[in-house]
């Protein structure tokens, strides 16, 4: 491990002894893992909905929502102190190092703003796992775009911020962020058409054609 470090930090300057650069990695792992474990839970047990919120399936994904977006203002806040304690190294040229991350600040933010106002707070926050179902697949942009808009555009904003403060190994961490939006849509993916498809095989044997909430 060590020896891999080394051959790496050859080619792309990072120090590996600050404490601040694998709490980062950890916080980045963490979130996605544990949301999509509550988020099951909940489909299968309903533990927030019946125990803690008394069945109120949105009050209890409201919850989530606050704990999730908690968390994820709290793995920014060490994703930067991570990129600060790093080695700098100018990785654009001027103007460049200006206009990209700033462009790219932008644009993932657009993704992931846009995605919250077509999806709402229900369908962006795995409002699906309490039962709160979309009444069909949302389509507009940015999702006539991008299969995935919120994780590339969060993918996009910790590159802005690498490029930014100038830091190379924050392109390190961007890299490991996507790894780990891909295996975790593997998890959330198909799970999420499984929910849906038994709504569409419930509708079609009751003969009901407009249900919100399983």
């Amino acid at each position: 491990m060590d020896s891999a470090i080394s051959q790496l930090q050859k080619y792309i300057p990072f120090d590996a002894s600050q404490r601040s650069l694998w709490i980062s990695i950890a916080s980045i792992a963490f979130n996605p893992t544990a949301w999509n474990i509550v988020a099951r839970n909940e489909h299968r047990n309903r533990t927030l909905t019946r125990k803690v919120f008394r069945g109120n399936a949105r009050m209890g994904c409201y919850f989530l929502t606050v704990l999730i977006f908690s968390f994820g203002m709290l793995r920014d806040s060490l994703y930067t102190r991570a990129l600060i304690e790093q080695p700098k190294k100018a990785i654009l040229p001027q103007p460049w190092d200006t206009i990209v991350p700033a462009a790219l600040a932008i644009i993932g933010q657009i993704f992931v703003l846009t995605s919250t106002w077509q999806l709402s707070i229900t369908g962006t926050f795995l409002g699906d796992y309490f039962g709160i179902l979309m009444d069909s697949k949302v389509e507009g942009f940015p999702f006539n775009v991008l299969r995935d808009p919120m994780y590339v555009g969060s993918t996009m904003c910790f590159a802005a911020g690498a490029l930014w403060y100038e830091r190379p190994a924050g392109l390190l961490i961007t890299l490991y962020v996507y790894i780990v939006y891909v295996i975790a849509l593997r998890f959330e993916g198909p799970f999420t058409d499984m929910i849906y498809s038994t709504r569409e095989k419930l509708r079609a044997g009751s003969g009901v054609e407009t249900k919100k909430e399983l």
